[in-house]
């Protein structure tokens, strides 16, 4: 993808969160990103007036947002990608929900469980106590009873 502003390579992919469900993309190269980064806010808003300016709200209300519990600005946020405390997630939900959905595609996580994670909660209550077991027969040195034990643990564990 080209530069925004020149015709080199861009390497920087920067959104910007204009309001409620309003992005802007910016696709710049690394000079141009640069220069556009160290725009005064106030210039960037004359270039492109958002609704909330024409509703007359100031254009640097989001990012005046402020977190109660640690301080943290939205604006602060932007700009080194962190929150500051777990409360962060309730005092910007609103600005987050969209960025995260535009980032990963969906606001709920929805990854992987481990291969070998029961089923059931029965089934981890059953593993639980299998283990006991074993580790009584093991200390008890009845072997073979620690043997069958071991083979139900891994039948339960493989599913």
């Amino acid at each position: 993808m080209k530069c925004q502003r020149c015709p080199k390579q861009a390497t920087l992919h920067i959104t910007e969160v204009l309001g409620e469900d309003r992005f802007e993309e910016v696709h710049l190269c690394e000079e141009c990103a640069k220069k556009y980064l160290h725009e005064p806010p106030q210039k960037k808003a004359e270039a492109k007036p958002t609704e909330s300016a024409a509703e007359g709200e100031e254009p640097d209300a989001v990012g005046e947002k402020q977190c109660e519990a640690c301080g943290i600005k939205f604006v602060e946020f932007r700009n080194h990608g962190r929150l500051g405390c777990p409360h962060d997630y309730d005092a910007f939900k609103e600005d987050l929900l969209p960025l995260l959905e535009s980032v990963h595609g969906d606001t709920r996580h929805a990854g992987k469980s481990p291969r070998r994670l029961p089923k059931a909660k029965g089934a981890q209550l059953e593993l639980a106590q299998l283990r006991r077991k074993l580790q009584q027969f093991v200390t008890d040195e009845k072997y073979e009873e620690a043997a069958r034990i071991r083979d139900r643990i891994k039948e339960l564990e493989d599913g």
